[in-house]
């Protein structure tokens, strides 16, 4: 196992990296937005911004990284990140950060897009189910881990430079690798009708996630901190959220593999609905809290894969490829639409009408998986096409051995 890692170890390492830069930032942005004053539709704002960067990268970073190479364009990627994240500490114009978060979104996709092209070109396709799921445990792993770095004491403008130094040092066992580069695969085009057709509770589950996760990474650390958690307690908060969905995803997607799908995102939509609501009268017991806030990650984070698993049940190879990038997409738009709506119902309501918001999308999903169900009958695939994932760029799908197509036969 060791062995068939050593090609792809320095990808992972810069991955690692980068992911806790990234995670400590996405928790700080929202932070320090809301000591500067920020509004909070402003500090939901700030997320959209950088989900429509992200959305609009995955269209114009490929040219650039095809154009430059790999390697340079991971090195213009990351300098170009670590500029706008110093920037941050440099103003507190709410409209300059605007700016600089949609840029960041633009640069960061660049970066996992060639991370993940790069790893399934190093991997062969018996093993790329494997590497996948290690990347993913790297992810949640990193992510989590990113969290804590919240306890570095120093002024305002540390932890903007602890970001910068993380996402530079990304860059130095990657562009220190020996590996020869790969081509990088064109976006496959999207197919929003041919979605519907074929996995219409797999839009519908990508929207509807995406709308409370942008939410959940943009503001619940906001959350936290109007229940009067201290900066540690925040970064405590996030961790286990984040811990949870990578506790619980695996059993919940083990379980899923045995149920018709739409049943197992009904089920765990309207468990996380619940938890939600009860973590609105849980305000004053920080304790129950972050039990809650487990137990909810656990579920939240397992309902984008369990929408990717229906895919993979039900669409051929060739179609899954394109299929699977609409879906991604798809929960972009929601990731850039559910910040700045919940922000604005944070602004009018309070910090608790997050939780509304939660479990309001999670209803949705919940009626119209549970509608699926009972009113379209669909054969249930036999496979264990569950996969733990966190949402990625088009490039990482390459990784699933479920799109690797058939070898046509030779004539008899």
């Amino acid at each position: 196992m060791l062995r068939n890692l050593r090609p792809i170890t320095s990808l992972l390492v810069g991955a690692a990296l980068l992911l806790l830069g990234v995670g400590l930032l996405t928790t700080l942005i929202p932070l320090r937005g809301r000591a500067l004053g920020f509004s909070t539709t402003m500090l939901g704002a700030l997320t959209s911004a950088y989900y429509a960067g992200y959305f609009v990268g995955t269209f114009t970073l490929p040219p650039l990284i095809q154009r430059i190479g790999h390697i340079r364009a991971f090195a213009f990627c990351t300098a170009s990140v670590a500029c706008l994240v110093l920037l941050h500490a440099l103003s507190s114009n709410p409209w300059l950060w605007l700016l600089l978060r949609l840029l960041a979104g633009i640069s960061l996709v660049g970066l996992y897009a060639i991370i993940e092209s790069w790893l399934n070109a190093q991997t062969e396709p018996a093993r790329r189910g494997t590497v996948f799921a290690i990347y993913m445990m790297v992810n949640l792993g990193s992510l989590a881990l990113a969290q804590q770095l919240l306890r570095i004491p120093g002024q305002s403008f540390v932890l903007f430079i602890v970001v910068a130094l993380l996402v530079c040092a990304a860059t130095l066992p990657v562009v220190a690798t020996r590996q020869a580069q790969p081509g990088l695969q064109p976006v496959p085009r999207l197919q929003l009708k041919r979605l519907y057709a074929l996995a219409p509770t797999a839009g519908a589950g990508a929207l509807l996630s995406g709308l409370a996760m942008g939410a959940f990474w943009g503001l619940l650390p906001v959350y936290a901190r109007g229940q009067g958690f201290g900066l540690t307690q925040v970064g405590t908060y996030m961790s286990v959220a984040i811990l949870g969905g990578a506790a619980l995803q695996w059993p919940v997607g083990r379980w899923s593999d045995r149920h018709d799908r739409r049943i197992a995102l009904a089920v765990v939509c309207a468990l996380a609905t619940a938890l939600a609501l009860l973590q609105l009268g849980m305000a004053q017991w920080h304790g129950a809290m972050i039990a809650l806030i487990f137990l909810y990650g656990g579920l939240t984070f397992a309902v984008y894969p369990i929408v990717v698993a229906h895919l993979v049940d039900h669409l051929s190879p060739d179609e899954l490829l394109s299929a699977s990038s609409s879906v991604l997409l798809i929960y972009g738009v929601g990731s850039a639409i559910g910040p700045i709506a919940a922000g604005a119902l944070m602004s009018s309501l309070g910090p608790g009408s997050l939780f509304g918001w939660f479990a309001l999308t999670q209803a949705l999903l919940a009626v119209y998986a549970a509608y699926r169900y009972w009113h379209f009958y669909r054969t249930q695939s036999t496979d264990a096409n569950f996969r733990m994932m966190l949402r990625t760029t088009p490039a990482a799908f390459d990784m699933l051995p479920e799109t690797e197509m058939e070898p046509p036969t030779e004539p008899h």
